[in-house]
């Protein structure tokens, strides 16, 4: 007796299934069937089909199907100071352009502004959660349950006042209101995000982990991001920033070290046996001359590394197949090693790398059935693409952004033939042009 057909919502079918967990495994002409925004089934498309009543099939005949890449670290908003400032050391960078900026002109409507034209720049790359930072943090994620994007929202602590809040006590309370009035959004999920070593104080930083540990959250900061950042520690602390930390309780499971680039080998042995995990973001390292992360030494000692664009501010682009590229060339001319950083593990470093560091790899960064159905096709034929031995070499060394086609979160389709379907793009560049103006006005003034 045969079984009817199962209904389900959408089944998409691809050249290449690549699912990320098992890493390196390529499933050619498989399907992927959803049902309710959730991963039913992958298996072959030929079974696919006998087994299962479509509402609607998406065939890529010409694709490889991921999960969606999940950009680890960014500061969303600052999408809108792209290039305002460029080839500039770190603190330059921040303390004669970005800071007095920011205090010029981010509000609730910077943020929302700036975070909506960081989504469509990230979804059209195949992006479909990230993990952000910075003030106001509850109109980003307002921008981001509009464009329909997952996204991790830091609750930021500084020192120093802003337009948002007059001091860490403000800052934190704040952040946890955002996080009370949203907590029942399943796209949303949040983590502390204590901006750096030199601009918390060590109170603010215990009150930190105090509640990380009450509300179970994860713990992202800019760690070990430059030389100077180091000698700094030591003369106000007399300690290396990661030590203090330490010292402090933050460094554990945790613990999301963003950026990472000067970390000694003892220091990433204890990373390791923390199961703390790193945010790479190699190309806003290359530019702001913060030096090359030590990402073999890290990949030896076994440490979870997700990949992180930093701002466009800094970077200039919310680019995660750029930064896959980077980090796995990076990794072999500086260890000398072209094992190091194989495709498949830049790969997995882009999504379930960051999904793990987030504590939301039960549901995201790979293609299991149960898991969420965020997901990204990439077209992999065309001049630059063919011939095509290894679809994940390809989508690493030779694909870019530009090549993905199709994105899904939750099963609902945003990016449908590289057009988005959830952002009003001419309002979304008439909003960007009026900052722009704002911005150059007062900056000269």
């Amino acid at each position: 007796m045969s079984l009817e057909p199962q209904p389900i919502d959408c089944l998409i079918s691809a050249r290449w299934v690549v699912p990320v967990e098992p890493e390196g495994v390529v499933l050619p002409n498989h399907s992927v069937a959803v049902r309710e925004g959730a991963i039913e089934a992958v298996l072959p498309t030929e079974e696919a089909l006998k087994r299962f009543n479509a509402a609607e099939h998406v065939d890529l005949g010409a694709h490889a199907l991921i999960p969606g890449l999940v950009n680890l670290h960014t500061h969303a908003a600052m999408t809108l100071m792209r290039g305002l400032a460029d080839d500039l050391p770190l603190m330059q960078w921040l303390e004669k352009h970005i800071w007095p900026a920011e205090a010029k002109h981010v509000s609730s409507q910077f943020v929302h502004d700036g975070t909506m034209l960081a989504c469509a720049e990230m979804l059209g790359g195949g992006i479909t959660t990230f993990s952000d930072m910075y003030f106001f943090p509850e109109d980003a994620a307002r921008a981001a349950l509009e464009s329909g994007m997952r996204a991790a929202i830091g609750i930021i602590a500084i020192e120093f006042p802003t337009a948002y809040a007059s001091d860490p006590d403000d800052y934190i309370q704040k952040g946890l209101a955002a996080r009370d009035a949203l907590k029942s959004e399943s796209r949303l999920s949040f983590c502390m995000a204590p901006h750096a070593p030199y601009t918390v104080s060590d109170k603010t930083f215990e009150h930190i982990l105090v509640l990380a540990e009450e509300l179970d959250l994860p713990i992202q900061v800019h760690l070990h991001e430059t030389q100077e950042e180091i000698k700094g520690s030591l003369a106000a602390h007399g300690k290396r920033p990661l030590e203090r930390l330490r010292a402090l309780g933050l460094v554990g499971p945790r613990l999301i070290a963003v950026h990472g680039v000067h970390f000694s080998d003892a220091e990433i042995s204890g990373l390791a046996l923390a199961n703390a995990s790193v945010a790479h973001c190699p190309s806003s390292n290359l530019k702001l001359a913060s030096g090359l992360a030590p990402v073999a030494a890290l990949l030896d000692h076994g440490v979870n590394i997700g990949l992180g664009t930093d701002g466009a501010a800094s970077n200039n682009r919310l680019d995660l197949f750029q930064e896959m590229r980077l980090a796995a060339l990076l990794a072999k001319g500086s260890s000398e090693r072209a094992d190091v950083m194989p495709a498949a593990r830049a790969l997995t470093a882009a999504t379930l790398g960051g999904a793990r560091a987030l504590s939301l790899d039960g549901r995201i960064g790979s293609l299991l059935p149960g898991k969420r159905a965020d997901l990204c096709a990439v077209r992999l034929d065309g001049t630059g693409l063919v011939p095509c031995y290894d679809p994940i070499s390809h989508l690493v060394y030779a694909a870019g952004r530009e090549n993905v086609t199709h994105v899904w979160v939750d099963g609902r389709i945003l990016l449908n033939e590289r057009q988005l379907t959830s952002i009003n793009v001419a309002d979304l560049y008439k909003n960007t042009h009026l900052w722009q103006n704002k911005l150059l006005s007062e900056t000269k003034a």
